[in-house]
């Protein structure tokens, strides 16, 4: 299974290993927005001022960038009042860089930067984002 259907979900029938391991612990899906192009990131500026915005940056080569997205899946509050986008950094490059000149943060990856008000109030990178207290900022 490929990792947009890990994250995304996946509309086909999963194979019998996939079952077996589905049967030892639920997959936790959660609700992500694919961050594909610049002109997104005007929108979640603005989306910003109504409900917190949270952009998840990924190195999808990186086995560090891989263990802290799954720790950071794992603790995520899938009823959290907030949308989650998803930046594969490696396929949308020119929108990871647009990202650090538009919201001023220093390119890092793994990083979560968290939006309110057209702005980032908050970012972190590889440790430090699953010791973020999300609930601060929803």
């Amino acid at each position: 299974m490929g990792i947009f259907n890990k994250m995304f979900g996946s509309s086909s029938e999963p194979s019998s290993s996939a079952k077996a391991s589905k049967n030892k612990k639920e997959e936790k899906i959660l609700p992500w927005i694919a961050l594909n192009s610049v002109e997104q990131l005007d929108t979640i500026a603005e989306k910003s001022k109504t409900k917190t915005q949270l952009i998840f940056k990924h190195s999808t080569r990186c086995g560090i960038s891989r263990m802290v997205m799954n720790q950071f899946v794992s603790a995520y509050d899938v009823n959290a009042n907030a949308d989650l986008y998803y930046l594969d950094l490696l396929s949308y490059r020119d929108v990871s860089n647009e990202v650090g000149f538009k919201f001023q943060v220093m390119h890092q990856s793994p990083q979560l930067l968290v939006l309110r008000n057209g702005v980032v109030v908050a970012h972190a990178s590889h440790g430090g984002i699953i010791e973020m207290d999300l609930e601060k900022f929803l």
